[in-house]
């Protein structure tokens, strides 16, 4: 990773907006707000790209009587993921889903604060691309596909869909802190991570729609209105996530700690 990623999500910024010296020290305060300007503006559109490209293709997929299929779905998911991961990676460490933050926040990667602002900002990013994808596609259509929002498929209980989901997010968690957190990691920008949102999708597609990650369920479902199981994309993607950092940081890298927790 390059310097600015550390600083950025795995060293990062001292001093938080709410710890009491930034309360007595305003100029410390704006200084560090305006250095979260960039990540955020970063995380919002690497999120709304990824919603967009992967919850449009699968209501293309339906508007196209299934010429896409699902792998061509998968496809859509990994390399919009690979691409805005790889460009925002040296701004905000390329998060683009609540999960993968919250596996920072609970290895001390992020600052409390920016992590909460990163979520509000995903899930904004999200909801933005769900509603120009009902601007641009026809409302049969985008109704038919549900807006691309993931869903539990025929027989497949919530807690089927809690466990799939918790899985498929742990594969990509660790595929997260091992190409791009791990000091030793190989320099592969944002494809490892792409990749295994690509082979989850066409494991777990035909079950869940293997969403793993809240920010997809949630922005098309708040555009489009269709609210089907979407606990599911939040509690399996955040089990997954949790279990899959605390072992990658404390197992494999070994450490009791992270970096220097962001206050």
């Amino acid at each position: 990773m390059s310097d600015d990623v550390k600083n950025r999500t795995l060293e990062a910024p001292r001093p938080a907006l709410s710890t009491a010296t930034n309360l007595q020290h305003p100029k410390a305060s704006l200084e560090t707000s305006k250095s979260y300007v960039k990540p955020l503006i970063a995380e919002l559109i690497g999120t709304f790209a990824f919603v967009f490209i992967g919850a449009g293709s699968i209501i293309a997929n339906v508007l196209t009587h299934g010429a896409l299929g699902l792998l061509g779905i998968a496809l859509a998911h990994g390399l919009a993921l690979s691409i805005m991961v790889t460009v925002f990676a040296a701004t905000s460490g390329g998060h683009i889903n609540p999960a993968v933050t919250i596996g920072f926040l609970v290895t001390r990667r992020i600052a409390p604060l920016l992590g909460l602002l990163y979520i509000v900002v995903q899930l904004v990013g999200a909801t933005l691309a769900g509603l120009l994808l009902r601007a641009v596609f026809p409302q049969a259509v985008w109704q038919a596909a549900q807006l691309g929002t993931p869903m539990l498929a025929p027989g497949v209980s919530f807690g089927t869909g809690v466990l799939v989901e918790a899985a498929l997010t742990f594969f990509l968690l660790l595929a997260v802190f091992g190409t791009a957190v791990d000091p030793r990691a190989p320099k592969i920008g944002g494809f490892g991570i792409g990749l295994t949102v690509a082979f989850d999708i066409l494991m777990g597609g035909a079950l869940t729609g293997a969403a793993m990650n809240p920010a997809i369920a949630f922005g098309p479902a708040l555009a489009g209105g269709f609210w089907q199981n979407d606990l599911v994309y939040w509690i399996g993607p955040i089990i997954g996530a949790v279990i899959a950092a605390l072992i990658y940081q404390y197992v494999i890298l070994g450490s009791r700690w992270g970096t220097q927790e962001k206050a």
